[in-house]
């Protein structure tokens, strides 16, 4: 990867559509060229996927939490990290060092749906306990990318 496809890269975290003619005047090379080094990559796996940055507002998410999580002792961890990869609020989920075992990452409407959240993790007898943390703002958002349900 050299600074061309650097720049590219960044063009595209930017703006995933921009289109080919525009990223090759903005690193000085052809559309077919920078095609080819799209191409490059996206097969060799620096390029995972292309997405959209939606607005968490629009599609009635807006308050953004993070819940500082220890399992209980007798909690299956495995079965733990499945569900967090499968449920429709967890945005991201983290295994972290010091006094917590998991960071996660949500996306709700308001906050009596964080409750709920929290009750489901008891109920699968995961949760030993929490503590969680309501984003007041975000002066450097990342993208929101919600995961199907």
């Amino acid at each position: 990867m050299d600074d061309i496809d650097l720049k590219i890269i960044g063009l595209l975290a930017l703006d995933a559509k921009r289109s080919l003619a525009d990223i090759g005047g903005s690193v000085g090379l052809s559309p077919s060229s920078v095609n080819e080094r799209i191409r490059r990559l996206t097969a060799s796996g620096a390029i995972r996927q292309f997405t959209v940055d939606l607005d968490p507002a629009a599609m009635g998410v807006q308050t953004l939490v993070f819940v500082w999580i220890a399992l209980r002792e007798d909690a299956d961890e495995a079965a733990f990290r499945d569900y967090a990869a499968r449920h429709p609020l967890i945005l991201e989920c983290h295994h972290v060092t010091g006094a917590w075992a998991y960071l996660v990452k949500l996306r709700v409407g308001a906050p009596p749906e964080i409750e709920g959240f929290l009750a489901e993790l008891k109920a699968h007898r995961y949760l030993g306990r929490s503590e969680t943390v309501i984003a007041l703002s975000s002066p450097v958002p990342g993208p929101f990318v919600p995961k199907e349900s």
